[in-house]
């Protein structure tokens, strides 16, 4: 099919047409790896390799031409040894795809594949592109959540990025930053109990082994080697084991049990325009009604969903009785437990087939993960609107409303 080539004058400056009418984005198709729990089935992989996977099966799933892609957006926190070097650019050429196709690696915190997801749409909706590949991958077995600072002190830096900074510590002075800490703060301002937050995790954890053994995640899930399902849910986990944890911090509410699984994985979309999806012969599955990011204070850090939720709902003309499923990233428990009591979603449409307590968290793949999971959530549910949000280090939060096709 060709191209409508038309053009128009205005004053003295010729414009494509093609270039300033917006379009719409399009989720043509999202997978990802099976999540692997920390020193499982996946960590001895390399970084390049787990994600070299997704795009593989991503092309080979939609069928589109890979020469055609336009850019390679994806998350990674982490950034140092066999996760440096621009990772996804890195990962496209380890799948054997072409060189001319140029790849950008971004570090939105926990939300860096949901914010790498925006990107590509927004790519698309610019007019400037027409296929974006967006995703992220995290090995954090390999490279563990403290190695980048770990390496900094090795040097003689700070422990932490604050540390130093005159104008940092004239506004928030000398509190702790910690993600840890923000959980307990929210778990204190909102009243929540830690017998409240296990009911939670062991919720999370029935419903992820539920939807395991219903077969909820294979049309998301491509298999790693011998990986072929999610490895964090556990069916021997009670509320007796949560309570004999002892807390992450002496006195407080948090343990392990209601914080989200160190995890390894990647996962990849294909985001399409709506020429692309006529000239490729493609078949999105769904359309991206709205997106949109927002910060909150960076010191209970984990509070941003809430504002950013509200936000989007203002913004897109939606409330949340619209809204037919969450994917709300359970970082910690406290985390859902207050998002919700502010929100007043029912508890019955979020996080249906558990979340990172359960499923756990590679934090660069995440935001792909959960966004492959609710798509595949609302075409098993006959839903119409989903809606995606994270919370995120700094204190910030994006939010995707999804319209299913």
């Amino acid at each position: 099919m060709k191209v409508n080539q038309a053009r128009h004058e205005t004053s003295s400056r010729v414009y494509d047409v093609r270039m300033i009418h917006p379009t719409t984005a399009y989720i043509v198709d999202a997978v990802r790896t099976p999540v692997g729990r920390r020193g499982g089935g996946l960590a001895a992989v390399h970084p390049l390799d787990l994600g070299a996977h997704v795009l593989e099966a991503l092309v080979a799933r939609t069928g589109i031409d890979p020469g055609a892609v336009e850019d390679v957006v994806f998350g990674c926190l982490d950034q140092i040894g066999p996760q440096s070097s621009d990772i996804a650019r890195n990962c496209w050429l380890a799948a054997g795809f072409p060189e001319h196709v140029p790849g950008v690696t971004i570090d939105r915190q926990c939300g860096s594949s949901q914010q790498a997801v925006h990107f590509a749409a927004q790519g698309v909706l610019s007019g400037t592109q027409d296929l974006v590949v967006a995703g992220g991958v995290q090995n954090m077995s390999l490279v563990p959540i403290t190695a980048s600072t770990s390496i900094g002190q090795h040097i003689g830096l700070p422990a932490d990025p604050y540390t130093g900074s005159v104008r940092w510590a004239g506004r928030y002075g000398g509190e702790e930053i910690s993600q840890f800490r923000a959980a307990e703060l929210i778990a204190e301002r909102w009243g929540i109990s830690r017998e409240a937050m296990e009911e939670f995790a062991l919720s999370s954890h029935r419903r992820a082994v539920a939807a395991r053994a219903d077969g909820r995640f294979k049309a998301e899930i491509v298999q790693y080697g011998d990986v072929t399902d999610d490895e964090g849910p556990r069916t021997d986990t009670s509320l007796e084991r949560m309570a004999s944890l002892k807390p992450l911090t002496p006195g407080g509410r948090m343990t392990a049990a209601v914080s989200s699984q160190i995890s390894d994985g990647a996962g990849a979309l294909l985001i399409a325009s709506e020429r692309a999806v006529r000239e490729h012969g493609l078949t999105p599955r769904a359309r991206i009604h709205h997106m949109s990011v927002r910060g909150d204070d960076p010191v209970l850090m984990l509070t941003a969903p809430i504002p950013a939720t509200r936000h989007a709902l203002e913004r897109s003309g939606l409330t949340i009785d619209d809204i037919d499923l969450v994917e709300i990233n359970e970082a910690f428990a406290p985390v859902v437990l207050a998002w919700n009591r502010e929100l007043g979603a029912d508890p019955a449409k979020v996080n249906v087939n558990g979340g990172a307590i359960a499923l756990g968290h590679p934090l660069g793949a995440s935001g792909a993960r959960l966004m492959a999971t609710l798509l595949n959530a609302l075409e098993q549910t006959g839903g119409r609107y989903g809606l995606q949000t994270m919370c995120e280090g700094g204190g910030q939060a994006n939010v995707t409303i999804i319209e299913r096709l």
